[in-house]
């Protein structure tokens, strides 16, 4: 796993994180893509316990996703089945396996001070933290694809699974999206992934 793992994530890490894996009940998997979710954790049938993590995340995700799901694995340990997934319990420790990992010999320098307000609260996923996953972004490979804040009112774009949307007013947090086909509105995130159409 340490050979494998050295791939995905800062070098620095590597030592931290093979101790936080030393469980024979504990394995690992890469995936491909999932455009739903970076990571997750689950109890098989058999009392084990599996991470799977996406493979086309940058090194920096890669490694907050998998201290992610390891504090799944670990609340569970600590705290039972009966524990909400993303509840104060997940929180505490989450926060307390990420905090050795936030230093300068793992991630930049600017990516520490977004970290560290993240951490105060982490969110079920750090997609929802706009800042943080905006500088996470500038680590993946160039690709065509545009954050729908990025885009300007009215304009029409293009989700993975091809359905075509019209960009409206923000909100609060979120941007209100109408389908085209459906006349449904929905309520984007501000840094979900689009393609642009240009008429």
């Amino acid at each position: 796993m340490e050979n494998t793992l050295k791939s995905y994530i800062p070098s620095a890490a590597i030592p931290q994180i093979m101790a936080l894996l030393d469980h024979d009940d504990l394995t690992v998997k890469i995936k491909t893509e999932r455009k739903t979710r970076h990571g997750d954790y689950r109890r098989l049938a058999n009392g084990k316990h599996e991470i799977t993590i996406n493979s086309n995340l940058n090194s920096y995700r890669f490694l907050i996703t998998l201290i992610h799901e390891i504090a799944h694995f670990e609340a569970y340990k600590a705290f039972g089945k009966h524990i909400k997934p993303h509840g104060k319990a997940w929180k505490h420790t989450f926060q307390k396996l990420m905090l050795p990992f936030l230093n300068p010999a793992i991630f930049p320098m600017d990516l520490l001070p977004l970290l560290a307000n993240h951490f105060k609260n982490p969110k079920a996923s750090s997609d929802t933290d706009i800042k943080l996953a905006f500088a996470l972004k500038q680590f993946d490979p160039q690709n065509d694809k545009t954050y729908v804040f990025e885009i300007p009112f009215g304009q029409h774009f293009k989700l993975y699974n091809g359905k075509v949307f019209k960009k409206g007013n923000k909100r609060v947090k979120r941007i209100e999206c109408i389908e085209i086909k459906t006349g449904k509105l929905y309520l984007f995130n501000p840094n979900a992934e689009v393609d642009v159409i240009n008429d």
